[in-house]
């Protein structure tokens, strides 16, 4: 074989080679096409497993576990307490101002689940937080969260928790 055939070969195996690995690749990041039913249970589980965590931050090492479910980079907007920019400040102000002094319960039936095309997740329900020890929750509010899915794993890019008013059903 000439050098030219060769270098031309060569040239072509490397493409092909490089065009297999970048489809590996994107087919691994891919998100996974779930129906509606078992998009909105992933996201209920999740829910659940978020504030699991942030109803027993008070132990630093639930805390930890609660910051990984959102991106460093989440936006947190709260109609009462403002915006925080990234996770650490987020995470900061829920051990200043949460842990140890609220739970979270999700209202039950509330929680809805939208799909975003090869990206994740919206969810928006209404949730009650509840003074601790106490077992009433005397206030509720809205929330959106924007749930992203890379390489298998979910995390939190968005969050908004509005219109916090007294609960309507004390339980």
């Amino acid at each position: 074989m000439t050098t030219a055939r060769w270098r031309r070969a060569r040239t072509a195996f490397c493409g092909l080679l490089g065009t297999a690995l970048l489809c590996c690749a994107a087919e691994a990041t891919a998100v996974v096409e779930r129906t509606p039913e078992q998009l909105t249970e992933a996201i209920a589980v999740l829910d659940t497993a978020v504030f699991d965590t942030f109803n027993t931050c008070a132990d630093p090492a639930q805390l930890a576990k609660h910051a990984a479910y959102f991106d460093v980079s989440v936006e947190f907007y709260h109609d009462n307490g403002g915006v925080t920019w990234t996770r650490d400040d987020m995470i900061a102000r829920t051990r200043e101002y949460v842990c140890g002094r609220y739970r979270r319960e999700l209202v039950p039936g509330t929680l809805e689940v939208f799909p975003i095309k090869d990206f994740g997740a919206i969810s928006q329900g209404t949730h009650r937080f509840c003074a601790l020890p106490e077992k009433d929750c005397a206030g509720e509010a809205d929330f959106v969260m924007v749930w992203r899915e890379r390489d298998g794993q979910w995390q939190v890019t968005r969050v908004l928790s509005y219109a916090h008013r007294p609960a309507t059903r004390v339980p």
